[in-house]
């Protein structure tokens, strides 16, 4: 195995060439995987992510008021406001509790790692807030197995994390490649082996890993992609915020080769939807 194919998280050229090879350069995640967040959730057991001496580094640089943000009890606190808010998905709910939010968040906002609210993560995005991201994320799996989930705007990486915990392979697109590489970063440290990232334009999809399970957006449209419905799996799951001043979350389920359903949900707020790359 060359260095090349040791960096985390993997790309889908990555992909591509450990099917050629076989699984004989597959790596172990040394992070919960979805199989330990899948025994764990049944049992009401929140699977324990392995802190990296990265991430330890980095907590300890924080400044000593931030320090209580690395505590377990800290994220406890905030999955008890999601289940007060409805979100009933034990692993939903078990992966927001592994998921170390602050980890993705500049040092000078990281005290609002854990409120529910929506923080900027540079060039006019932000990383959705706890709720959301598991709203969103409960809706997707229906109480369901998720295979094959691809997430477009994947921006700090914090919800392709997330995912990673409930879904067997996740692959997300960022078209902003600044963000791209923040991404990678942040996931790096956690050798999450299930997520692979794509720089590019999400409106497209990403026809190579197709078709999907479940798809995810980040950043709202006036309307889905035909290019993302079409990459959808019959039955599978399209999650994704609607509209331009006021926007709603729309559940759109694939029914038949030409037939999806539309489902309005709530009302939500989310960064525009855009085409092309940055």
């Amino acid at each position: 195995m060359t260095d090349k194919d040791k960096r985390f998280p993997l790309t889908l050229s990555s992909l591509t060439n450990k099917s050629a090879r076989g699984n004989a350069g597959a790596v172990t995640p040394r992070v919960a995987t979805p199989q330990t967040a899948t025994r764990n959730a049944a049992g009401h057991v929140v699977p324990v992510v392995r802190v990296t001496e990265t991430q330890e580094r980095r907590a300890a640089e924080l400044p000593q008021r931030q320090q209580p943000l690395v505590s377990d009890s800290v994220r406890r606190a905030m999955v008890m406001r999601l289940s007060a808010q409805g979100i009933k998905d034990t692993m939903v709910l078990a992966a927001m509790e592994a998921v170390q939010r602050h980890l993705f968040i500049e040092p000078g906002l990281v005290a609002q790692a854990y409120v529910d609210a929506s923080i900027p993560i540079g060039y006019h995005q932000t990383i959705s807030k706890p709720y959301i991201v598991a709203r969103m994320i409960e809706v997707l799996r229906n109480g369901g197995a998720l295979n094959r989930v691809l997430e477009i705007g994947t921006g700090c990486g914090y919800q392709a994390a997330v995912l990673s915990l409930v879904a067997k392979e996740v692959y997300s697109i960022e078209r902003i490649r600044p963000l791209h590489e923040l991404a990678r970063t942040n996931l790096r440290p956690m050798r999450i082996a299930n997520v692979r990232l794509q720089y590019g334009d999400g409106m497209l999809g990403l026809s190579q890993a197709a078709p999907f399970d479940g798809i995810i957006l980040a950043a709202a449209g006036l309307e889905v992609p035909q290019a993302l419905l079409d990459q959808m799996t019959i039955g599978g799951r399209l999650v994704a915020p609607v509209g331009a001043r006021h926007q709603v979350l729309q559940l759109i389920v694939r029914v038949g080769k030409f037939d999806w359903t539309h489902t309005t949900l709530e009302d939500c707020h989310f960064v525009p939807l855009h085409a092309g790359t940055a």
